[in-house]
């Protein structure tokens, strides 16, 4: 089930809400595990054992490590509930890419698992939160959660299931203590607010703008091969925009839906396209991955503070590792190490002289970001990476760009114009002004049914990584 779907937003989510709000305070962290069960269940039960294993292995790790003291045992223990977590990660996400790159190398023949077909719903981020959870409770930032009920609500809470974000454990810990202040009309107008720009951004602009680069790569689209320079770049620049608003979209409405319920959640996104350096854009974008790699890989290596050979290590890891979070294929990995090249060269010599240009900058950045977002999704059929980069580089006939131009221009500026400050310029401009808000909101809402109802609900990208 997804957000942007029927089913989710006129059955789902006002059945979900209407029973969250009307049961007792002291009842609604059960409230809300129970939905986000029936959330996690409704396509299918096969992987229901796993996360109440992970949740089991997360609880009593966290007991076990703030009982014992300090010592060897305590790390063990640390240690051994986090891999069971990352265990379970590679097993389901990577061991037929492991399987398949040993046949490939070694000339083997070895069978890829087919169970492991299906990847499970939002492993990606559920692991991570196990395991920001216990690296907090064992450096004492949080105190182990004692309540079952409560840890399995965080864990599997539904809004931040499918994509995310990943919120830690100490940025929910108030919320799910205090039930009973935590629900206002203030938070559930504000996240409902949030949750419709986010639909708009997910249903109208990223799944219109996808139509673009389809019709390039898609069953019945022209072809990359066929492809003119120009005609490329605008495909790659239409994906860009279709993978920032399906992904800053569908967080927004995760935050929306999570204020609803009384949780307030950092944002996830920062107009990342309108940074001026690569360094500025990771600050911007899918802020709470970047946070985690932060917190929990690069500081625990020593971060900057064993000279600048370590620390160019330290980002080597956690960008190769960024790279393989994404996804089991090695243009994810490649796409990794990129950035880990571009911010090298940037804290090392280029980053002291974007700080002084006021236009270069951006257009730096824009390209090199597009650029990435190339290699990214170079493993969809029909995109490979030689001939991307042969179409991105190499002047050559092929379809002309003018055709896709006239049929897509208006969207392509919108886009462009939505991914800078201008619209939250506006809102906030509406806000003050009673019948401005309401006619934007009423039109957004609008316009979301017509394209939920039209369309089929298509799943967020960055729920297939």
């Amino acid at each position: 089930m997804v957000f942007n779907s029927v089913v989710f937003l006129f059955c789902f989510m006002p059945l979900a809400l209407g029973i969250y709000y009307l049961a007792p305070a002291r009842t609604q962290n059960a409230v809300l595990l129970g939905e986000s069960l029936i959330f996690y269940c409704w396509t299918g039960v096969r992987w229901l054992p796993l996360i109440l294993a992970l949740v089991a292995v997360g609880y009593l790790g966290g007991l076990a490590i703030q009982r014992m003291p300090q010592g060897r045992g305590r790390k063990a223990v640390l240690i051994g509930a986090i891999a069971v977590s990352a265990a379970a990660l590679v097993l389901c996400k990577y061991t037929n890419f492991l399987i398949e790159t040993l046949n490939a190398i070694a000339s083997l023949k070895l069978a890829e698992l087919s169970f492991l077909d299906v990847l499970p719903l939002g492993i990606s981020y559920y692991t991570f939160k196990l395991i920001s959870y216990l690296a907090d409770v064992y450096t004492g930032k949080v105190k182990a959660e004692r309540s079952v009920v409560t840890f399995a609500a965080y864990v599997l809470m539904y809004p931040q299931l499918i994509v995310g974000p990943i919120v830690k454990y100490r940025e929910m810990s108030e919320a799910l203590h205090h039930p009973a202040n935590r629900c206002t009309l203030a938070r559930a107008q504000e996240g409902a607010e949030m949750f419709v720009f986010g639909m708009a951004k997910k249903v109208i602009l990223a799944d219109s703008i996808a139509a673009l680069w389809q019709d390039i790569v898609g069953t019945g689209g022209i072809g990359l091969a066929n492809t003119s320079l120009p005609l490329a770049w605008l495909g790659i620049l239409a994906y860009s925009f279709q993978l920032y608003f399906d992904f800053a979209g569908y967080s927004e409405m995760s935050n929306g839906l999570s204020l609803m319920m009384g949780f307030e959640c950092p944002a996830n996104f920062n107009l990342p396209y309108t940074s001026a350096s690569i360094t500025e854009f990771w600050r911007r974008w899918h802020i709470s991955l970047s946070g985690w790699f932060r917190d929990y890989i690069y500081i625990p290596l020593g971060g900057n503070r064993r000279g600048p050979w370590r620390q160019m290590f330290n980002m080597l890891v956690v960008w190769a590792l960024t790279g393989i979070w994404h996804g089991a294929n090695w243009n994810f990995i490649c796409w990794g190490l990129y950035y880990f090249v571009l911010l090298v060269i940037e804290k090392n010599f280029l980053l002291k002289y974007l700080q002084k240009g006021r236009i270069w900058p951006h257009i730096y950045t824009l390209f090199f970001v597009v650029l990435g977002w190339g290699l990214f999704t170079c493993n969809v059929p029909g995109a490979p990476l030689g001939l991307l980069l042969s179409r991105l580089f190499v002047p050559q006939g092929g379809v002309s760009a003018k055709y896709f131009l006239r049929n897509y221009a208006v969207l392509l500026i919108l886009c462009a114009v939505c991914s800078t400050s201008v619209p939250g310029r506006i809102w906030n401009w509406c806000k003050r002004h009673t019948p401005a808000r309401l006619i934007l909101l009423g039109t957004s809402m609008i316009l979301c049914t017509a394209y939920v109802v039209a369309a089929t609900g298509s799943t967020a990208l960055y729920a297939n990584f």
